[in-house]
């Protein structure tokens, strides 16, 4: 959220006491689709129905962004006490004309209805920003942003290297999300065109082994973290 016109900073990892964890994760959103508020009150724009549509899987971090919504405007947005944490989070514009606060009164009015109707998670649905890929599948975009990255080549010497260390390195809650996360992962991109797109999103740099097509390579991979991973 911009309240001036300094350029955009990555925020800081949250710690267990940020008092805007939620909203942090909620104004990243907006960065997947140009740093603007496209929210009205009738209708939630492209990044805010992202949100949306992730926390269909975990309402209750819905429900804290509401909560931490209400904090900053009861306190207000330019209090002394908050300067640190307003800070830290994203720098999104308002549109021209529109306060910071209205614009957050909207996303409220639109967490609200969500909260209300608490609406099912469409698994099947496929996503549509960058940040709603990350969130939908985040430890198979760990795995492929860390470990098949375009530095691959100058940590490992194969890719049965990179998965061995990958093994040895998470935990094994992991490993399990991982092999959850590729079924739906590959069934949401029904082409190869569309797989790769969407791999590549995630943090994949690497291309498959000769011969093996991506989708198959992400279904062995699957397999093998199956097998060796820590139950």
């Amino acid at each position: 959220m911009n309240t001036n016109t300094a350029p955009d900073r990555h925020p800081m990892t949250p710690s267990p006491t940020d008092r805007f964890r939620e909203l942090r994760d909620l104004l990243r959103a907006y960065e997947s689709t140009g740093h603007t508020f496209d929210d009205t009150l009738e209708t939630p724009g492209a990044a805010l129905s992202s949100y949306l549509r992730t926390k269909a899987f975990a309402p209750e971090q819905a429900a804290a962004a509401a909560r931490e919504i209400d904090d900053l405007l009861a306190v207000g947005l330019f209090n002394d006490e908050l300067s640190d944490d307003v800070d830290l989070l994203p720098h999104i514009e308002p549109p021209k004309g529109v306060s910071v606060e209205e614009c957050l009164r909207a996303v409220r009015h639109h967490l609200s209805t969500f909260l209300s109707k608490r609406p099912a998670p469409r698994a099947g649905f496929r996503p549509k920003t960058p940040w709603e890929w990350r969130h939908r599948f985040p430890a198979l975009s760990h795995l492929l942003a860390a470990y098949f990255h375009q530095d691959f080549s100058l940590e490992y010497q194969s890719r049965g290297e990179a998965i061995d260390d990958y093994l040895s390195a998470e935990a094994p809650e992991d490993h399990a999300a991982v092999v959850r996360e590729v079924d739906g992962f590959i069934a949401v991109n029904t082409s190869d065109e569309d797989l790769a797109e969407a791999a590549r999103v995630l943090g994949l740099r690497v291309i498959p082994p000769d011969g093996i097509a991506l989708r198959q390579w992400l279904v062995d991979i699957k397999g093998i973290i199956q097998y060796l991973g820590h139950p």
